[in-house]
């Protein structure tokens, strides 16, 4: 971990801004290459990830990373991993608005300081809070959408491809694959407000209020 990201670490970890603090075991910071050109943003720690300290450690992670190694070729020292929140929501209930508006500062520095090429959200709570849209995982998935100067690619929670089957697991790895596509593309500029580029391929509408390119 490079040294602004262990300082950044450690003022999160003793972090009060909401009251997750009052429940969790520790926070669940990030992991990964500091200068990685991938970074995956997650929802948030569920029981396994609060007790060791880690992102994505369970069955969730177990399948990330067999998924990202076996399309895209990438172990996880290849990049980085955070989440949305940094301590567990009780029970693992939903993350609360305040609970995520809170947390974002901490997000956000961590993708500023390690300024990926490709930005991964996986899920729906991720991808609305980076993309800041009402829109579900299932309509916004399937596309890449311009992210500062990196791309942003959403694909679903493992944990719900777990529960979902063979066209949930081939869509997400479909979206690992335009993930792998656009880290081998030239670097972006960054995007302001620029029209939208060319609408995607496929019968799914594109969201309203959402940049997005292929």
């Amino acid at each position: 971990m490079s040294t602004d990201l262990e300082v950044v670490a450690a003022e999160a970890a003793t972090c009060v801004r909401c009251g997750l603090a009052e429940t969790r075991t520790q926070v669940v910071f990030g992991v990964g290459d500091p200068h990685a050109d991938l970074l995956f943003v997650g929802e948030g720690p569920g029981a396994e990830e609060d007790r060791l300290g880690q992102p994505f450690v369970g069955r969730s992670g177990q399948l990330l990373d067999q998924l990202v190694l076996e399309e895209m070729g990438l172990t996880r020292d290849g990049f980085y991993i955070a989440n949305v929140v940094k301590c567990r929501p009780p029970d693992n209930r939903d993350p609360r608005p305040d609970e995520i508006e809170a947390c974002r500062p901490w997000l956000e520095q961590q993708l500023a300081l390690v300024a990926p090429r490709v930005v991964v959200t996986v899920g729906n709570f991720a991808t609305r809070t980076l993309l800041q849209t009402k829109e579900g995982i299932t309509k916004l998935r399937g596309r890449s959408y311009p992210y500062g100067s990196a791309v942003l690619v959403p694909t679903f929670h493992p944990a719900a491809v777990l529960r979902g089957g063979a066209q949930p697991m081939a869509q997400m790895r479909a979206d690992l694959v335009r993930a792998k596509q656009a880290l081998q593309a030239p670097a972006l500029s960054p995007v302001t407000d620029a029209a939208p580029g060319p609408g995607p391929s496929g019968p799914e509408p594109p969201a309203p209020d959402v940049r997005l390119f292929d």
